[in-house]
């Protein structure tokens, strides 16, 4: 007790009140961190799939625009779709930052690690989205500059494609609302 008191009293000392250690073991300042790992998780994986969807869907729209250039807004929808999954990530990281409660701490472990995975569910999903968005994207591009009926096939891969990043999106949601009915305060 006495080792607990006076490590708390020197990292008071050491680095202000911020650094205090909470008041259980059941709510440790590491909660904390694995919750923004789930934002910054989120966030960073959405927006690499988003890209690099976006780039290899740009470079089949590209040589779209080559062969047919009045058929470019049409043959935009790839770039478009791969842009929206940077929106999913932006989501959940937004929700999930808002749910990290330190000041009185009650963010437990369990709270942080659902967070995390959250996170981790989201980006990554979102990230394989990307790839098989810019795959598909870049592939049914090039091939609508030659064939104008394979449109509604080029809609329907991006649909199923994207509807990945959206898996991914519901269960971060789910898992955050769980989060949230953890009882929290200090006994």
């Amino acid at each position: 007790m006495k080792c607990q008191i006076a490590s708390v009293v020197a990292a008071v000392a050491l680095f202000g009140s911020a650094a205090a250690v909470s008041c259980s073991d059941k709510y440790p300042q590491s909660s904390a961190f694995f919750g923004s790992m789930g934002c910054a998780s989120a966030l960073i994986f959405a927006n690499l799939g988003s890209a690099y969807g976006t780039a290899k869907s740009g470079v089949g729209v590209a040589h779209l625009g080559i062969l047919h250039a009045d058929r470019i807004m049409r043959g935009i929808v790839p770039v478009v779709m791969a842009g929206i999954l940077g929106i999913y990530g932006l989501i959940v990281s937004v929700i999930i930052n808002n749910n990290i409660k330190t000041e009185d701490n009650s963010y437990s472990s369990f709270a942080g690690y659902l967070h995390f995975g959250a996170g981790l569910a989201a980006g990554l999903s979102s990230l394989a989205a990307g790839l098989s968005i810019g795959i598909a994207g870049d592939a049914s591009a090039r091939a609508y500059g030659k064939q104008e009926k394979i449109f509604v096939a080029m809609i329907l891969m991006l649909i199923f494609a994207e509807a990945l990043g959206l898996y991914g999106l519901i269960i971060a949601l789910l898992m955050n609302n769980t989060a949230g009915k953890v009882t929290a305060g200090c006994q």
